[in-house]
C-alpha cells in the first residue's frame, strides 16, 4: 500500500509522463492497404478485425476528432440481441456472444454488465408483440422470456405497476443476457488492440474527398494530405450521407440528433434495465450511480449534437410513470448525438456501386449493443470483397428490391 501511495504520488507531480501511451499517434503514411473512415467503436472494431482475422496489418483509421469523440461515447451503453426478424436477430446475437468475450479477447475490461434488459408492455396489444417477438427469439437459439407484472413487481419493487396509472404495467420482456457497457472503454480497448496489431490510428484528420479512378475506388483528400488506398471502409454514424455523396453516392437514411441524460449520483437502487415503447422511456444505473435516461429521437433532421429541451421533458415525465420514487432526483447533464436511421430501422452494411468502398450506417438507435458484431461482419466484407452471411440481407440492393427488415419494432424506442 506504501508504494502504490508513492508511486501514485510521484506520477501525479511528474504529470503522467512516465505512462505509457495506450496507442500511438503517427503520421499518416502516403498510401495503405486498407483505410476506415470513423474512429468510433465500429470502426475500430473494423480495423482490429481486419489485422486480427484478416491478416491486414497495413490499415488505418482516420477521426476528425478523437477516438470515441462521436456516437460511441453519446450513448446509453445497452446491450441486447431480442430483435424480430431472423436477419436482425442473428447480427446481434453475433455481436452479443462477442461482448461476452470482449474483455478477455482486447485485455481491456470494457465493463460488461449483464443485468437483464425489461422491455415493458402496456397494451393487450404490446402484450400479443411481446409474445410474439420472444418466440421467435427462441426459435432462433436467443434467450427470451415473458414475465407478469406480479414478476416485475417481485424484481424491480421500485416500479409502479399500480392498475390504475395512467399507463398500466400488464407484463414484459426479459432478455437476461443483455445488460450494460463502458463506451468509451469500448473505443479505447479496439483502439490499443487494433495498434498493437499494426493498425495506424490518426486523430484530427478529417476525410474531405473521396478520389475515384473511373468506378473504382483510389484514395481520399484529407485535411492531412492526400491518402491512397485500394479499399475504404466508411463507418461515420450521423454524417454517411455526407461522406456517400462525395463519392457521388446517394444513399436512403436521415439523420436526427438523440439526446440522453443522467442524474445525480444515487446509492445503488435499480439493477437492470427498463424500457418502455409506450410512453417513450428507458433507465437504467450506471456504475457511479446515475440514473442514466433516453427517449425517443428528435423528429427533425439535423447534425447538431444537441436536441431540444421538450423531447428530455417527455422522458423525465415517462421516467417518472414508471418510477414514481424518482420525482425528486436532480438531473445531472445532458448531451446529444447524431443517428442515421434507414426506412427499416436497420443498418447498411455494404458493398457500393464504385469498386473498393464499403459503407457501414443506418444504425439508427442500436448502433452501440451491434459494435464487436458491426466490426466483425465489415471487416469480412472489406478483406474478401463480399459480405458475411450475417450481413448479406443488410445489402444496399434491398431498397431495389423490396426485401427489407422492418425492425421499427422491436428497435422500438432509442436506446
Amino acid at each position: 500500500m506504501k508504494y502504490s501511495a508513492l508511486s501514485l504520488l510521484r506520477n501525479a507531480l511528474s504529470h503522467n509522463r512516465n505512462w505509457p501511451e495506450a496507442w500511438r499517434s503517427p503520421k499518416p503514411k502516403k498510401k495503405y492497404d486498407a483505410l476506415v473512415i470513423g474512429g468510433g467503436g465500429h470502426g475500430l472494431a473494423t480495423a482490429y478485425y481486419l489485422a486480427r482475422d484478416h491478416g491486414m496489418k497495413d490499415v488505418a483509421v482516420l477521426e476528425k476528432g478523437w477516438i470515441g469523440g462521436g456516437n460511441t461515447g453519446r450513448n446509453t451503453t445497452i446491450v441486447r440481441s431480442n430483435y424480430l426478424w431472423t436477419e436482425a436477430a442473428l447480427l446481434y446475437e453475433k455481436s452479443m456472444q462477442l461482448w461476452e468475450g470482449l474483455s478477455q479477447d482486447l485485455n481491456y475490461n470494457v465493463m460488461f454488465s449483464q443485468r437483464g434488459v425489461y422491455n415493458l408492455g402496456h397494451t393487450l396489444q404490446d402484450m400479443r408483440d411481446i409474445e410474439r417477438r420472444v418466440s421467435a427469439n427462441r426459435l432462433n437459439g436467443i434467450d427470451a422470456e415473458v414475465v407478469t407484472a406480479v414478476q416485475l413487481k417481485k424484481n424491480i419493487p421500485q416500479l409502479n405497476t399500480s392498475p390504475t396509472s395512467r399507463y398500466p404495467i400488464l407484463g414484459a420482456s426479459l432478455q437476461r443476457r443483455a445488460g450494460v457497457a463502458r463506451h468509451d472503454a469500448v473505443a479505447w480497448g479496439f483502439a490499443r488492440a487494433a495498434d498493437r496489431l499494426g493498425v495506424d490510428i490518426i486523430q484530427q484528420c478529417e476525410v474531405t474527398g473521396i478520389r475515384r479512378d473511373g468506378d473504382g475506388i483510389i484514395g481520399v483528400d484529407t485535411t492531412r494530405g492526400a491518402i491512397d488506398a485500394d479499399r475504404v471502409g466508411v463507418v461515420v454514424a450521423g454524417h454517411a450521407s455526407v461522406l456517400a455523396s462525395m463519392a457521388g453516392i446517394r444513399l436512403p437514411i436521415q439523420s436526427h440528433p438523440l439526446q440522453a441524460f443522467v442524474s445525480e449520483p444515487l446509492k445503488p437502487v435499480l439493477d437492470t434495465v427498463v424500457m418502455s415503447n409506450a410512453v417513450h422511456g428507458y433507465i437504467s444505473q450506471s456504475d457511479k450511480g446515475e440514473l442514466v435516461i433516453g427517449a425517443g429521437i428528435d423528429a427533425y433532421n439535423g447534425y447538431a449534437q444537441r436536441g431540444s429541451f421538450p423531447t428530455i421533458e417527455h422522458a423525465m415525465q415517462a421516467i417518472i410513470e414508471l418510477f414514481p420514487i424518482f420525482s425528486r432526483v436532480r438531473m445531472l447533464r445532458m448531451w446529444g448525438g447524431i443517428v442515421d436511421v434507414a426506412p427499416d430501422a436497420c443498418p447498411i452494411i455494404s458493398k457500393t456501386p464504385v469498386n473498393g468502398l464499403y459503407f457501414n450506417c443506418g444504425w439508427g438507435t442500436g448502433g452501440f449493443k451491434a459494435t464487436p458484431g458491426s466490426g466483425w461482419v465489415f471487416a469480412h466484407t472489406i478483406a474478401n470483397d463480399e459480405p458475411h452471411e450475417l450481413n448479406r440481407a443488410f445489402d444496399l440492393q434491398r431498397f431495389e428490391s423490396g426485401a427489407l427488415i422492418d425492425e421499427h419494432g422491436a428497435a422500438a424506442v432509442a436506446h
